[in-house]
């Protein structure tokens, strides 16, 4: 299939409960924004290969035999992971076309996950994936294991998805003026994605009057419908307690490098906003 040029919702899929959701969210990006969406089945290296070094371990005569058959099971584990894999996507394509993607394209690769996404960074408008792959499939709690060294590895946007899919009405903004958040204010005033929804405008802390009419402005400016809120307590208690309570389908979220949300990305007010909530979380670099 012919690559696409547009920058791409790339979206990682394997068996975990997640990829669902994580197609539908890449298709309602990709519907209201125009853009293409991209799925990838990226297959990890293998940290303890079958074909081991059985010199001393077993008979002259039979080693050879034995490590041909080692070598014909690894090929054919090989063969039928791709196959998995490849059905994954199709079922995943298919899901995305139904929910309104137009251009979608499939991708396999092997080797680690943040290695193949830094491959693509350049080509990518947004990231979806799950709160926790296959691996993690029988926990509730924590992230994935690859979470934190993809958000640290790439300076695009990720959208962190940790439930069934809900078209958002309304987004929450963390907000704090600094070069990071402004990113952020940026992206929601002008995205097609975002024009429609009501997008909270939140800042934790003290001395936020001129900080919140700044952002205010400039979405504005951009048509989107603001409303404002100068929250006090912990950081991430607040943002928390706020989602809940104005029933916040999505959060959006950046790097930010001063105040009280001066950790950087996976630091303690994100890692703690990924595990505190249960909406989707968008994370910008």
């Amino acid at each position: 299939m012919t690559e696409q040029k547009d920058p791409l919702v790339l979206t990682c899929i394997d068996g975990s409960r997640y990829s669902g959701a994580v197609c539908d969210y890449a298709a309602w990006i990709a519907s209201r924004a125009g853009a293409p969406v991209k799925l990838l089945h990226n297959i990890e290296r293998i940290s303890t290969p079958a074909v081991a070094d059985l010199t001393g371990s077993i008979g002259l005569g039979s080693q050879e035999e034995l490590l041909e058959e080692l070598t014909a099971l690894e090929q054919q584990r090989s063969k039928l992971l791709l196959e998995q894999g490849r059905q994954m996507l199709d079922q995943a394509r298919a899901r995305v076309v139904r929910a309104g993607g137009e251009r979608v394209v499939t991708c396999q690769r092997h080797g680690s996950l943040a290695e193949s996404l830094v491959e693509l960074e350049d080509h990518i408008r947004v990231l979806v994936l799950g709160i926790r792959g296959e691996e993690h499939e029988g926990s509730n709690k924590g992230l994935g294991a690859q979470l934190e060294t993809v958000v640290r590895s790439l300076h695009k946007p990720i959208l962190v998805v940790n439930r069934e899919f809900k078209a958002p009405q309304s987004v929450m903004l963390a907000y704090d003026g600094s070069e990071s958040a402004r990113k952020a204010l940026d992206m929601v005033a002008h995205s097609p994605v975002f024009q429609g929804i009501t997008c909270h405008l939140v800042y934790v802390g003290d001395a936020a009057e001129s900080v919140l009419a700044e952002g205010a402005e400039a979405l504005g400016h951009g048509g989107v419908t603001v409303i404002s809120a100068n929250l006090q307590g912990k950081t991430v208690d607040a943002l928390i307690a706020y989602q809940r309570e104005h029933e916040i389908d999505l959060t959006v979220m950046g790097a930010f490098s001063h105040s009280k949300l001066r950790d950087l990305l996976l630091g303690s007010v994100t890692a703690k906003m990924l595990l505190g909530t249960h909406q989707p979380l968008l994370l910008l670099r």
